[in-house]
């Protein structure tokens, strides 16, 4: 599923690591777009022609590193459809979060500005479903359906709970004065544990069920994965 945009991607993948070096340098506030064009080898109406705005380069900046995350995650679960269990998949979602340095410095609020530049609502919204946080709105209906999560308690109710799970798991294993949390197997079976006890049923699912679980799942991020790539480079030519 990872891919740019057919249309000269080449160049607007070229314009997107600039702005991305830069951005992690720098920070989103001070970085221009003269300078994204100038570390990019072309002239200033080149990045113009894809994105309107410099919040529009940096909303299709986190669209694909968003992309190139779901994609990470997907093969994982591709290779071994058991990381879907619930406990397997909250640690595996936070780890690809922690391995994407730029995505990690959105977490840990070391760009906090990047909420300011996503200016439309319906951008906003996308973004948030994609989250790791947002595992309960989108996958939780998905894993409970095929026996995974236990459905003794309202599904809002562990929305809530396991969103504030993944939130407080998540912000400490990307906490700048944490480095290697994530890496240390106590960290990941304590929140393996965690997850566990809190949406897991008395008896794990048969293989049959962890593999449809894993395919379901799999077609909701290929959903999430289709809402966000018009927004990486849309103004390309030839999309207009």
């Amino acid at each position: 599923m990872n891919r740019l945009i057919e249309h000269d991607s080449a160049k607007a993948a070229r314009i997107l690591d600039a702005a991305r070096a830069l951005a992690l340098e720098h920070g989103i506030r001070k970085v221009t777009i003269a300078e994204v064009a100038a570390a990019a080898g072309v002239g200033k109406g080149t990045v113009y022609l894809y994105w309107s705005t410099k919040e529009a380069l940096f909303t299709g900046l986190l669209a694909r590193e968003v992309l190139a995350w779901i994609d990470a995650a997907v093969a994982v679960i591709d290779a071994d459809p058991g990381r879907i269990l619930p406990r397997r998949l909250a640690p595996l979602l936070i780890r690809t979060t922690a391995a994407n340095p730029w995505l990690r410095r959105q977490w840990d609020g070391g760009d906090a500005t990047l909420r300011l530049l996503v200016q439309d609502p319906a951008d906003r919204e996308r973004f948030a479903r994609a989250a790791p946080t947002a595992m309960g709105e989108a996958v939780l209906p998905v894993l409970r359906a095929h026996g995974l999560v236990r459905t003794d308690l309202p599904l809002p109710r562990q929305h809530r709970a396991l969103h504030a799970v993944m939130l407080g798991f998540g912000t400490a294993a990307t906490a700048p004065d944490a480095p290697g949390l994530i890496d240390d197997p106590e960290f990941e079976a304590a929140l393996a544990d965690t997850v566990h006890l809190l949406l897991e049923p008395a008896r794990d699912p048969d293989d049959q069920a962890l593999t449809a679980a894993a395919a379901a799942v799999r077609t909701e991020f290929t959903r999430i994965h289709a809402d966000l790539l018009e927004l990486i480079a849309p103004g390309a030519p030839g999309t207009r």
